[in-house]
């Protein structure tokens, strides 16, 4: 392995765009699957609380183990670390996070380098499942996940317990089998919509009526694009799933006539009527329809790097750019030869992106060693 100095570390400006967490995730996943070693600096400069906070801090030392890698000035409230990435492995490997930090966050940052691994991987992540500012695990596995396997590769999802705000102790088990490369996407016809699916629930002491509520509040937006049935499951989970806390939310998903799924979520909110929570997650499906996108506006930043990454060229078409989106492309662009394209149409956007054909060495290379 050619070794890089220590001095020549990939010089990464965390303020920039976005400024949060998706920063840091973003430039350590590029620096394991390009073998690039980079500085990160000002991390999440723009928050109230700038720094690596616990679910930051899980994914630094999650994304050091799963690549046999190196780190340096990580901890908390760290503004700036250095990351060696080795080779990336396989086998299990643990992300914990002492808070209900997000466990969705650690995924979205770890399943690419995954998707590349030697072998199978395992991980056992412990932290939120359904918390603010991150997706719940539900978006992940019933939205997310349809829209990932179109480029070739998923991944498996056991919910062992859920975790909330404040406490979290959630905890799931990933596992993802590699791939050799990652097909191209064409995806640019939203076509009809088919049907509505989705969850809503509520957990702890709270009543089953709030889960009605926002299934209730949640239909009378669905029905405005499509007077079909809206098939959401209103349950309360078991304290065998929720041992923990009080919590509520939603779920929605939409799939239409050329295979589309778009999604929408919320959570439920102390000061807020649980109807409104409903039709807010709906109004997220409506807005994406309503402009012909054939990926609601959360999972537009998740099909960046995948993009990136295709052998070919992909075409999406989606709501205007999102901030984090806009970072995405950035962070994207500085660290591979990948190149974007962004066409405006009317109130709609098509991303185009020359991906950069990565190949699986590591798969091929564990291949030859047996």
């Amino acid at each position: 392995m050619n070794r890089i100095s220590e001095n020549h570390l990939f010089d990464i400006d965390g303020s920039v765009l976005e400024g949060g967490g998706q920063i840091l995730r973003m430039a350590l996943c590029f620096s394991v699957l390009t073998k690039t070693p980079v500085r990160i600096r000002n991390i999440r400069q723009g928050r109230k609380k700038p720094g690596l906070a616990a679910q930051h801090l899980a994914g630094v030392e999650l994304m050091r183990d799963i690549c046999q890698g190196r780190v340096q000035k990580a901890g908390l409230g760290s503004t700036e670390i250095d990351f060696y990435p080795g080779h990336i492995g396989h086998g299990r490997f643990v992300g914990h996070i002492q808070t209900a930090g997000s466990i969705t966050l650690l995924l979205q940052a770890t399943l690419p380098v995954a998707i590349f691994s030697s072998g199978p991987v395992t991980f056992d992540l412990r932290g939120g499942t359904n918390t603010d500012l991150a997706p719940q695990v539900d978006f992940l596995t019933e939205i997310f996940r349809p829209n990932m396997e179109r480029f070739g590769t998923s991944f498996d999802f056991d919910l062992i317990r859920r975790g909330y705000f404040p406490k979290g102790g959630g905890q799931c088990v990933v596992e993802v089998t590699p791939v050799q490369s990652l097909r191209p996407v064409t995806l640019v016809d939203v076509g009809t919509v088919s049907r509505f699916f989705g969850w809503s629930y509520v957990a702890g002491v709270l009543p089953l009526k709030i889960a009605h509520d926002m299934s209730s509040g949640a239909k009378s937006i669905l029905n405005q694009i499509n007077s079909g049935r809206a098939d959401i499951e209103v349950y309360k989970e078991s304290m065998d799933m929720a041992p923990e806390g009080n919590c509520s939310g939603i779920i929605i998903g939409c799939e239409t006539s050329t295979g589309a799924i778009l999604g929408g979520s919320a959570l439920g909110e102390a000061r807020k009527k649980s109807f409104q929570s409903g039709e807010e997650a709906a109004l997220e499906i409506k807005s994406a329809i309503s402009v012909g996108a054939c990926v609601d506006r959360h999972v537009q930043d998740m099909m960046i790097i995948l993009m990136a990454l295709a052998d070919g060229k992909s075409r999406i078409r989606t709501e205007l750019l999102t901030m984090h989106t806009k970072t995405a492309i950035y962070v994207t662009e500085l660290m591979t030869k990948a190149k974007f394209n962004i066409i405006e149409e009317n109130a709609s956007v098509i991303i185009e992106c020359i991906g950069i054909g990565l190949r699986n060495i590591n798969l091929l290379n564990n291949a030859r060693s047996y």
